[in-house]
């Protein structure tokens, strides 16, 4: 399926999305904070199924990105890559995102039932090697477990319930420290440890290993240094 694939082959998607398959958007030169457009935001092709399901609506108050899976349709990510100048001077990630139907049963930590509402992977590389932290907006995976541990030489990747379940068609923000993470998850928590280069984001919302609807909206994505 293409969302195992997505999943297995993490690195692959990365590749393609954060070398030329989406423009880079522009830098945060001169200031504390930038807004990503997410009207600009494209699909991953090379790791995608044939039909996108997301769609852009220019909401005069929180311009989004709605996405809708139905069964059976093959999984799709949709991704930004971060500007070339700015890689390296990213420290916070700010968005928005509220879950709109959950997948029954999902829960990314529990085999079998890896589905989400709503996805936000981000991404790192140093060398050949893909950093990648997928956060996740469950329908009853316990909030705040980590799971989806995989390292190898290429790929180092953890998954991290940041949501579950209800309430539904509600706004939440989140924010994460990149240093911080980076380094709770791949250097051992030690605050002296170098971050490699922070490269893109990803978004998806799935419902094939349950085989039931997810739909999710996704908003206001804002890098600071």
């Amino acid at each position: 399926m293409a969302r195992r694939r997505a999943v297995a082959c993490l690195s692959a998607v990365l590749v393609a999305l954060f070398s030329g398959a989406a423009h880079p958007q522009d830098g945060i030169a001169g200031k504390s904070e930038v807004l990503l457009d997410v009207s600009k935001w494209q699909v991953v092709r090379r790791e995608s199924g044939p039909v996108n399901y997301y769609r852009y609506v220019n909401d005069p108050v929180t311009p989004y990105i709605r996405s809708e899976y139905r069964p059976p349709l093959e999984t799709v990510v949709l991704g930004t890559a971060v500007a070339e100048a700015d890689r390296a001077r990213a420290r916070k990630l700010r968005w928005k995102w509220r879950a709109v139907v959950l997948p029954q049963g999902g829960d990314e930590c529990r085999h079998g039932t890896e589905d989400s509402a709503a996805v936000v992977y981000v991404s790192w590389k140093r060398g050949l090697r893909w950093y990648a932290l997928k956060y996740v907006w469950s329908s009853v995976g316990p909030k705040g477990w980590t799971c989806g541990r995989k390292r190898n030489p290429f790929v180092a990747q953890d998954t991290i319930v940041l949501e579950s379940g209800s309430p539904l068609n509600v706004w939440k923000e989140e924010e994460i420290d990149l240093y911080g993470e980076f380094r709770k998850h791949f250097a051992d928590n030690d605050a002296t440890a170098s971050v490699p280069d922070f490269v893109g984001i990803g978004i998806m919302s799935d419902g094939d290993q349950t085989q039931s609807a997810s739909s999710a909206d996704f908003a206001d994505f804002r890098l600071s240094r």
